[in-house]
């Protein structure tokens, strides 16, 4: 039998798989950027939305968002509980009592199902908090990748301590990788 070769393959390569008319393919930086963003888009804190996709050898392990706790009222359906802290420098912060930030949902959901996430590397719609960084430490990130920053001079001295490499990474840049 005989096979059937067509140039009209449907896609937007041109006809034979050559590159006119084709679109761009994402980096893989941008890739997981865009899917921290869309991950972003069920945070229920009125105050921010952030997602944040955890990564190891180009494969997700598990997503977060920032929102409360599963089977617990989220604040876009009742008041923002805030509370003030003051950082050593004077500096006040406010967070919301309601609300576990994306990092910490993406490493809580990847301990229920039970994944390994040592050594990976993690993107974040905004670098972390000072709180969030301290645990991304502890359970073995390398590398953080943000796209907008957040109070980063808050971090400085951590990153450096703990040799993680904080990245930024904006999802339309494209970059290589």
């Amino acid at each position: 039998m005989q096979e059937e070769s067509r140039s009209d393959c449907g896609c937007s390569c041109g006809g034979e798989g050559g590159e006119a008319g084709a679109e761009k393919r994402l980096g893989w930086h941008e890739y997981f950027m865009s899917v921290a963003h869309l991950i972003s888009r069920r945070a229920t804190c009125t105050r921010g939305h952030i997602g944040a996709v955890i990564v190891r050898d180009h494969n997700i392990l598990s997503t977060g968002y920032n929102g409360a706790p599963s089977g617990l009222p989220h604040c876009n359906e009742t008041t923002c509980r805030i509370y003030r802290s003051t950082h050593p420098d004077g500096t006040v912060e406010e967070n919301c009592v309601n609300t576990i930030h994306a990092e910490i949902n993406a490493i809580a959901m990847a301990a229920k199902h039970g994944v390994s996430i040592g050594e990976a590397d993690i993107y974040i719609t905004s670098s972390p908090c000072i709180h969030c960084l301290k645990v991304l430490i502890n359970v073995g990130i390398k590398t953080i990748y943000y796209d907008k920053p957040y109070k980063i001079e808050h971090i400085d001295e951590l990153l450096r301590l703990s040799g993680i490499r904080l990245v930024q990474v904006s999802p339309g840049a494209n970059p290589t990788a």
